[in-house]
């Protein structure tokens, strides 16, 4: 028996990273992070895009053409799965399929990905498409989830591979290669990588670090940016700050549909136990800013998401929604009644752009720590 050197090191150095930037990516998947979810699924995107090129212009084992796909390879496979001798140097036929199919998937995930950024939260490079497409997020999102759960298959699939082989056939150190490059085979199957590849492969790994820093100095890049920017509502419209700013939080029309802005503004003088009640210039010319800039004219996650949850129901409070209670279910309920924040109401306690029209969940602040 022979110590082969079979897993250069590009190719363990992608392993290592291509993994735990997949176990990042499901770690940073909450709406607070988002920004970093997307930088860390364009940096999937850049290992797996490495090892595309790897598979064609890399060395033996690691090359596409060497894995042992086709029905006769797995049936082979499957028919000598229990013997500890395996003729498999590289990856088995099993294994193989495993491995096509994650870098293929991930590919479609960081797509998916990359488009509901840009649909739903108006962010990153498709952020042009939200004007277009932002009634269909929810699709947009559901196929994502679907693709990243069909991920973690693959990867559950590709860790039993791993294990049952430890288990199976323990004399090839399959598991130890993984690190040490190194398996036990028959005779002397080792690999060695030309200039090209070593400089190819280091080249990739500048550029990757290198669009790692970027992304650090660089939090608010193109990858990331958003099309919405913040707005003086006082050069819009004086008096809608001046009458509505002075009692309670600045809440963006964008929040309410046109059916919650007439109750509001047909009841101000019952205007959650105050009264509020102004001339009827004021009135009207506040309530029309108002029904030009509602909900049915935006096309933020926010407003279509109050939307659809409000419908056609007389509902004149964003707390009342299950939209708001969905989002906010997490939050104990003695925190609205803490006198940093008092009540549901004042929403510029935690978001603390609202009044400038951005609900932006990364600067969503815990006005408690």
């Amino acid at each position: 028996m022979e110590k082969s050197y079979i897993w250069s090191l590009p190719t363990r150095v992608f392993h290592a990273l291509f993994a735990l930037f997949i176990l990042l990516a499901f770690l940073s998947a909450e709406d607070e992070w988002l920004n970093y979810h997307a930088i860390i699924g364009y940096a999937v995107l850049i290992l797996v895009f490495y090892r595309i090129f790897w598979g064609f212009f890399g060395p033996k084992y690691s090359l596409f053409k060497d894995f042992p796909t086709g029905k006769k390879n797995v049936k082979d496979f499957l028919n000598h799965i229990f013997e500890e001798k395996q003729k498999y140097v590289g990856h088995n036929p099993l294994a193989s399929y495993v491995m096509i199919s994650m870098f293929i998937v991930t590919i479609l995930v960081v797509l998916t990905g990359a488009l509901l950024f840009g649909i739903q939260e108006g962010k990153g490079i498709f952020s042009f498409l939200n004007d277009s497409f932002f009634k269909k997020m929810d699709l947009f999102e559901e196929l994502h989830e679907f693709l990243s759960n069909l991920l973690i298959a693959l990867i559950i699939a590709h860790l039993c591979g791993i294990f049952a082989d430890r288990f199976l056939h323990k004399k090839q150190e399959t598991l130890n290669s993984i690190v040490t490059g190194y398996k036990i085979t028959s005779e002397n199957e080792s690999i060695k990588l030309n200039i090209y590849q070593k400089m190819f492969s280091l080249l990739m790994f500048i550029f990757f670090v290198g669009f790692l820093i970027f992304n650090i100095y660089n939090p608010k890049n193109l990858l990331v940016a958003s099309k919405y920017e913040a707005i003086d509502y006082k050069t819009q419209n004086e008096l809608f700050v001046k009458e509505c700013a002075s009692c309670h939080t600045l809440y963006p029309p964008f929040v309410l549909p046109k059916k919650s802005w007439e109750l509001i503004m047909a009841d101000l003088e019952n205007h959650f136990g105050d009264d509020a009640s102004l001339d009827v210039e004021s009135n009207k010319n506040i309530l029309a800013f108002l029904l030009k800039n509602s909900a049915e004219n935006s096309t933020m996650e926010s407003s279509f998401k109050f939307l659809q949850s409000i419908k056609n129901q007389d509902i004149i409070a964003m707390s009342k929604t299950t939209y708001w209670e969905k989002t906010h279910k997490d939050l104990p309920k003695e925190i609205f009644d803490n006198e940093k924040i008092k009540s549901k109401a004042n929403c510029k306690a935690c978001h603390i752009d609202i009044e400038k029209g951005l609900i932006e969940d990364e600067n969503i602040k815990n006005p408690l720590n």
